[in-house]
């Protein structure tokens, strides 16, 4: 598949309120298929917000809850879901977990943050992952991070050396660094020569304002889409070609020198 369409689920996140949450992706997810796209994307912690506190009532267990979820929407209405993040539990440890299920409802990739935010207490709460997140969604070799993973280029040319094309990134992104998110994902589609799809929420919780700007950037840092400060969903077509073409000239993947990289 040469071109996809992908529609950007940005969303407000009611704090501590799973059941709301959770309604209200479904309801997104159910638009977007319905409007055609090929491919929906959420923001992070999306079933909870921040309420890390919280997490021992409202992590979702293993990822049941989400994962059935998800599952079920993209085989019901046939389209493939980048879930954003969610706040799981597993084995007496919390973790912020990405899911991707296809269109036939399987898990095709799933990734815990490996970069945790300390300005927000992370740290505290939630353990960090491991080990990127590559997968094919829609025919698209593709990869996922969350959120302040976007501040460490390494970690990115990392997950996205082994080809992918497209990068989700969801995020809680506060209003105040949009300037920062804008200029740091139009850097990483560029030296990484692929698509950037970032999904932020608005809204507020406790200590923060969030106002959006989901951006989805081109491999020549062209914003093609900017979803604003509003609730909405937004959709961009991605030409893969183009991925393909800007990777011809200058191939910076071929040309690294990682016994250099300290």
């Amino acid at each position: 598949m040469s071109k996809i369409t992908v529609a950007v689920g940005q969303i407000d996140i009611d704090l501590a309120q799973p059941e709301t949450n959770y309604a209200r992706v479904h309801e997104m997810t159910v638009a977007a298929a319905r409007a055609g796209a090929d491919v929906v994307v959420f923001p992070e912690m999306w079933n909870t917000g921040y309420a890390l506190k919280q997490l021992p009532d409202l992590a979702d267990l293993n990822g049941q809850r989400t994962l059935h979820q998800l599952r079920t929407d993209a085989k019901e209405f046939g389209i493939n879901i980048v879930g954003g993040s969610v706040a799981t539990a597993r084995d007496g440890k919390f973790y912020n977990t990405t899911y991707v299920v296809n269109s036939a409802g399987q898990l095709v990739g799933s990734y815990d943050k490996v970069h945790l935010f300390g300005l927000m207490d992370e740290g505290q709460y939630i353990t960090a992952g491991d080990r990127g997140n590559a997968f094919d969604l829609a025919g698209v070799a593709s990869a996922s991070a969350i959120c302040y993973d976007l501040r460490f280029p390494e970690w990115l040319r990392t997950i996205s050396r082994h080809g992918a094309q497209v990068l989700y990134l969801p995020a809680e992104w506060p209003d105040v660094r949009i300037p920062q998110w804008e200029a740091l994902l139009r850097a990483r589609a560029i030296e990484n020569q692929q698509f950037v799809v970032a999904v932020n929420r608005v809204g507020h919780d406790d200590g923060n304002r969030f106002n959006g700007h989901s951006l989805v950037v081109d491999p020549l840092g062209r914003v093609l889409i900017n979803a604003g400060e509003q609730a909405n969903l937004t959709f961009a077509q991605l030409d893969l070609d183009e991925a393909v073409k800007v990777r011809g000239p200058i191939p910076v993947f071929k040309d690294r020198r990682p016994s250099l990289y300290r």
